[in-house]
């Protein structure tokens, strides 16, 4: 049972963080391709896998709820980050507005990062 819930906080944080950095991996350049991959990588999951499981489908969600599921959690959000929002703060978040905000924030993150990545012009520091 210990271990189930390390896992837990295992996927809490780290997923958590990755949904952090895929939303604002993009602002420092530092991080912008490694940013770019998180988020193909969500997007193969989103709507390659998707295509399978469902649209949204995330791997570290199911993974994360099969633990939860052990840990004697049911009737868990589709949504990672409805639940998140329920877990962090107890409020009860209506779900198609959080599924609205979480496309919106992958669709600027993307445009963002494939913008910074690929199209914006380096500049020339004159020494």
């Amino acid at each position: 049972m210990l271990l189930y819930h390390i896992l837990d906080y295992f996927f809490l944080v780290f997923h958590t963080i990755l949904t952090l950095f895929n939303l604002l991996g993009w602002i420092w350049k530092k991080t912008r391709l490694a940013n770019f991959i998180t988020l193909m990588l969500t997007g193969i999951a989103w709507f390659g896998i998707g295509i399978f499981y469902g649209i949204g489908y995330c791997p570290l969600t199911d993974w994360h709820w099969s633990v939860l599921e052990k840990l004697g959690h049911h009737n868990l959000p589709y949504s990672y980050i409805k639940y998140l929002i329920e877990r962090l703060t107890g409020f009860d978040a209506d779900p198609q507005t959080v599924e609205i905000g979480t496309v919106a924030g992958f669709v600027i993150a993307v445009i963002m990062s494939v913008y910074l990545n690929f199209f914006r012009k380096k500049r020339k520091v004159n020494v």
